[in-house]
């Protein structure tokens, strides 16, 4: 399955894991209807971009899922990479987001909202560096969520806006932040939605998403379950089902949020860091032989170069053929 121990740039064939081959093409076939008066609104089939900054190399790549290849479809997920500021205090951000299945402009509210999130870490991008050099975990997390929020929120005033369903018109948002002073080796994920964040020591892979909080102690009124009786001793009236009528003058309720997650670590010499959408994660978690394939690609301490890192990103498995978006990050 595997080119021959040290000739990993050589052999730039997109491979496949498992007993059987999947069942698209492993290359585009058809390419997505374009409008004439809409040519901003094209997607390339794929996105690859790498730097090297401080003691890490970055590799990223969007490429579109087996199946919108075959279908003739747009790639749903966007991938943004941007450097704001200069030399040591130099912040890169990588950004990805994958829009709601089968819906109208789902890459467009994907490829939005990367772009939002960008611009308000750009704006912030010296507060941000500081409070990561400095190990403000509260502060990273606090205010990453309210950039999050705010960028989510233009997306559903954009929805609005085009009289679409904010929950149809909507993307999962991952992002990872890395600071280019070589001294600091701490690695911030944020981010809504699902997808993976993975770390490969020591030639195993480490599932390091992390879950969501959950809220410890005894439920309170107004929070978790209601309590079976008032403080003065009276047993609360069974609740028959009978649900109350909307308030036709009440806002229409908004779709249920995903949960805000976060995570900064410190890297170790010959880590390697991966973040990607739900396209690669799915398969890793499901697909022991992906797992044990990307770690004897990618254990090298060595970055691959962008044609490597791209043929091992796109390595396919039968019953996944979702768009790919992921982002490695190699430790000197």
């Amino acid at each position: 399955m595997d080119a021959a121990p040290g000739a990993r740039g050589a052999d730039l064939t997109v491979r496949h894991v498992g007993a059987r081959p999947p069942t698209y093409a492993a290359e585009p076939t058809a390419l997505p209807m374009a409008d004439p008066e809409g040519l901003d609104d094209v997607v390339p089939d794929t996105v690859l971009d790498g730097a090297a900054y401080g003691s890490c190399t970055l590799r990223a790549v969007s490429v579109r899922g087996d199946s919108a290849r075959f279908r003739g479809e747009s790639r749903r997920d966007a991938m943004l990479t941007a450097r704001f500021g200069a030399g040591d205090q130099a912040l890169v951000l990588v950004a990805m987001a994958t829009g709601a299945r089968a819906t109208p402009g789902a890459h467009r509210a994907a490829a939005e909202v990367c772009r939002w999130i960008a611009e308000s870490v750009g704006r912030s991008h010296a507060r941000l560096t500081e409070d990561i050099r400095a190990a403000r975990r509260g502060d990273l997390k606090s205010g990453l969520h309210r950039l999050t929020d705010r960028s989510l929120g233009r997306l559903r005033a954009d929805a609005a806006e085009q009289g679409v369903d904010p929950g149809q018109y909507s993307a999962g948002l991952r992002c990872l932040l890395l600071p280019a002073d070589p001294e600091c080796r701490v690695r911030v994920f944020f981010g809504v939605g699902p997808g993976g964040l993975f770390r490969l020591r020591e030639g195993e892979w480490q599932d390091i998403e992390p879950g969501v909080a959950e809220t410890p102690g005894h439920p309170v009124v107004g929070f978790g379950s209601p309590p079976s009786e008032t403080p003065d001793g009276d047993r609360l009236t069974i609740d028959l089902g009978i649900t109350t009528p909307p308030n036709p003058y009440d806002p229409a309720p908004e779709p249920p949020r995903e949960p805000f997650r976060f995570r900064a670590s410190v890297a170790q010499p010959g880590d390697t860091l991966l973040m990607c959408t739900a396209g690669l994660a799915d398969p890793l978690r499901g697909e022991p032989d992906l797992c044990a394939h990307l770690a004897r690609r990618w254990s090298d301490p060595a970055p691959p170069g962008l044609a490597a890192f791209l043929a091992d990103a796109q390595a396919r498995v039968k019953g996944y053929a979702d768009d790919r978006t992921a982002a490695a990050v190699w430790e000197a």
